[in-house]
This record gives C-alpha cells, sequence and structure tokens, in this order.
C-alpha cells in the first residue's frame, strides 16, 4: 500500500481536496500531460514534476509573454508554462543517468500515479515503463500520452497538435465555408487536441483509481491525440457513419441548427443560436418577423436545415436595422441565447465571469509582490472544492523537501546528487 493510501495528509503541506489522498510523480512535459496532472493538482492531489536540471520544461521557454517577478521584471517563466502547471511541486532529476532513475522508481514505488509522454520504448531503456514500475508497485495507475498510441502502424511517428487537428478531421469541418471568401480549412486557436487528451487522460485516471479502490491492482492507460481529437467530431462523425456523406465546413454557422450563427448588426456582430423550435418563434417575435413565424416552411428545424440559403438572408437583413446592444436587449427579453463576441479582455470584464471568480491571481510564498494569473479550474465541487493555493513552481522548488520527506535523504546526500549534476 502506498503512502498516500496510509496516510490522508499525503501532500504534506496541509492542501485540502476530493484527491488530497493521492500523490502522482509526473513525466510529462509540454501540454496535455500537465493539463491533465493540472487537473489532479486543482482538485487536491499531491503532483510531483519531474523536470530536466538547469532547463526543465519545454514550456518554460516559450515566451514571451513571461512570468513577471515582484517588481515587474521578466522571469525565465513562460506564460504558456504558467497556465497548465499550477499546484504541482518541481523536482529536478537527470532520469537518463542510473541514479537518477533509481529515485525516479523509489518515488514511484510511493505514489498512486505515473504520467508520461515518452516516445515509445524511451522510458523502458531506463526502467521507469509500467512493467518495470508495478513490480514495485502494483496498486500504480501509470498513463501514457503519445501522438498515435502505443501500437498499430504509426505508433512510432511523432506529432503536434496542429497535425493532429488535421489528420483527426476536425480541420475539415472548422473554417468558413468554402464558396465563402476566406473559405477553407482552419485549425483552433488553441491546442484543442492536447487540451482534449489531457481532459481525457484525467477521466482515465480517476476512473482506473475508482477502480483500484475495488480490484486492489492498478493498471496501464494508453492515451493518444489522435483518439481523442477523432472523438472530438462526435455528432459529426456519427452522421457520416449513417449517410456516407463527409460533413463539411458551415463557418460560423451551425450544421444542425439554423439560425445558430453570427449576424452583422449596425454596429458590429453578435452570435444568435436558435436551439429549438420554441426558441425560433421567440427570435421571430424579437425582430420583428411575424411573417416568417407564421411561414409553414420554417415551423420545425428540419425545414429551417433545409431551406437555410433561402431562409438566413432574410434574417440578415433585418439583424442589420439595430446595433447589437439593442438586440441583445430585445433577444434576452425573448428568452433567445444571444451575445456578443468578446476578446479575452472583454471576457474578464464581464460581470458573470468575475462573479464565478474565473481568474485566479496567486502570490509566491517566497515573494508576495509576484503574483501568477491563472484561469480557475471549471470543476465546482461543492464540499471538496479546487485548491488555487500553489502557484506554478520554480524549476526544482521541491527538490530538497520531496526527497528529505519521502525518500529519507539527508542534506549531505542531497547536495552530493546536485553537484553530480543528477539533481
Amino acid at each position: 500500500m502506498t503512502e498516500s493510501l496510509e496516510n490522508p495528509a499525503a501532500a504534506g503541506d496541509g492542501r485540502r481536496g476530493a484527491l488530497s489522498h493521492i500523490r502522482v510523480l509526473d513525466l510529462s512535459r509540454i501540454l496535455a500531460g500537465p493539463w491533465c496532472t493540472q487537473n489532479l493538482a486543482d482538485m487536491g492531489a499531491e503532483v510531483i514534476k519531474i523536470e530536466r536540471p538547469g532547463i526543465g520544461d519545454d514550456t518554460r521557454a516559450w515566451g514571451p509573454p513571461w512570468v513577471r517577478d515582484g517588481n515587474g521584471a521578466d522571469t525565465h517563466d513562460s506564460t504558456y508554462y504558467a497556465a497548465a502547471n499550477r499546484g504541482k511541486k518541481s523536482l529536478t532529476l537527470d532520469i537518463s543517468k542510473p541514479e537518477g532513475q533509481r529515485i525516479a522508481r523509489e518515488l514511484a514505488a510511493q505514489s498512486d500515479v505515473v504520467i508520461e509522454n515518452y516516445k515509445i520504448g524511451d522510458l523502458k531503456r531506463y526502467g521507469l515503463d509500467y512493467e518495470s514500475l508495478k513490480a514495485v508497485n502494483p496498486r500504480l495507475v501509470y498513463c501514457s500520452i503519445t501522438g498515435y498510441g502505443q501500437d498499430g502502424p504509426s505508433a512510432h511517428k511523432p506529432g503536434y497538435d496542429f497535425v493532429f487537428q488535421a489528420i483527426g478531421g476536425f480541420m475539415s469541418i472548422t473554417g468558413e465555408r468554402d464558396d465563402l471568401p476566406g473559405g477553407g480549412p482552419q485549425k483552433a486557436g488553441i491546442a484543442i487536441a492536447d487540451v482534449i487528451t489531457g481532459m481525457y487522460a484525467t477521466i482515465a485516471i480517476l476512473a482506473a483509481l475508482n477502480h483500484r479502490q475495488v480490484s486492489g491492482k492498478g493498471q496501464y492507460i494508453d492515451m493518444a491525440l489522435l483518439d481523442c481529437i477523432v472523438a472530438l467530431g462526435g455528432n459529426q462523425v456519427t452522421g457520416y457513419f449513417v449517410t456516407g456523406k463527409p460533413p463539411h465546413r458551415y463557418g460560423n454557422a451551425h450544421a444542425s441548427l439554423v439560425p445558430y450563427q453570427v449576424f452583422a448588426v449596425a454596429d458590429g456582430e453578435i452570435v444568435v443560436a436558435v436551439g429549438n423550435d420554441d426558441q425560433w418563434q421567440r427570435y421571430c417575435a424579437a425582430i420583428g418577423r411575424h411573417d416568417l413565424a407564421a411561414d409553414p416552411r420554417w415551423h420545425k428545424v428540419t425545414g429551417r436545415i433545409q431551406g437555410r440559403d433561402a431562409l438566413v438572408p432574410e434574417l440578415a437583413r433585418t439583424m442589420l436595422t439595430r446595433p447589437a446592444q439593442a438586440w441583445i436587449a430585445l433577444l434576452e427579453a425573448h428568452g433567445v441565447p444571444c451575445g456578443r463576441i468578446n476578446d479575452y479582455a472583454q471576457v474578464f470584464e464581464d460581470p458573470q465571469v468575475r462573479h464565478r471568480g474565473l481568474r485566479v491571481d496567486i502570490a509566491r510564498a517566497d515573494d508576495p509582490q509576484s503574483v501568477v494569473s491563472t484561469i480557475a479550474s471549471p470543476l465546482r465541487l461543492r464540499d471538496t472544492p479546487p485548491c488555487h493555493d500553489r502557484p506554478p513552481p520554480r524549476l526544482g522548488d521541491s527538490t530538497d523537501e520531496v526527497l528529505a520527506r519521502l525518500l529519507g535523504y539527508d542534506a549531505d546526500r542531497i547536495a552530493g546528487l546536485r553537484n553530480r549534476r543528477i539533481l
């Protein structure tokens, strides 16, 4: 049994949360793995992030912009890194050396979860693959994240988020319609394959931990960016399975709902999202188009979908007659979902966003004037809420503490490891 299951305060620093009894050894870097482990850290897990001495996670150097210190000067850590590493402890360790590998195995023996995103076979060479660590900790949940998965004809290939947005079909349904100016495939504005893989990995790890409560055994998890971005296709893919016709790009319109799109208005653009036939009637009342509400062609969503090329231009002409705020007031009064297209500065001025506390400013314990701003976890558990008490770690900030507390290393031994560049 791992220490973390014996001791509810496994994190060693009094953290609380739904996962405060869980310890995670994080061997991942970039985004998909760190996104997953940040979710676990937000829920109170002790996450020990293993980083290369002197360098750390690749994304530390992905700036500008950079995290700033208490004097407003740039640090050596990018905001990209900060976005996915809140709540963790950084331990520097060279796992390419036998002594570093031994320390990693000792830490895995006292952990509940290991997560990694190395190339297939890399960690086996170091004795840090699932089978090797399972031998010292049968209760270990071990999650590997790769581009294509652990098997298959493409398993050996490298890949980045952008590649998987392309080959996984996502870009074939994202972007303006091909028959309009600017039409063609478009990637998402965020690394969506990485983020969705991190989210799916979180679910898989929690499922495996829950099963361990019944079976007493850990298990191996094989996560692939390709699998996750394809799965994200959801309703579009199942439609293709039935019709045999690949879905195409609709730009800001919706394949299955009309009107559900961006409309130009007198002073800009707004989004209108009519999700059912009752909302359609209320929308027509709000915009004063009782003629369209009465037209039997448009009573049902099927008719609106099939006749969108005739209907939408009529709506577009009407929407140009008023400014955004006037339309929003009318539409909201009629219960029709709508909204402005905000940039992120506007997002964090929104009263609802402010009320929900979606910006979290975390001060560093060693430099209270240095505040790192991150986005709050959207996981709202009433009795065990997320923890936002630990900023993204400085490189190696917890090396000495973790080795002393978990492995019993004294100061001389740690100094010796550091002198030999193991730490």
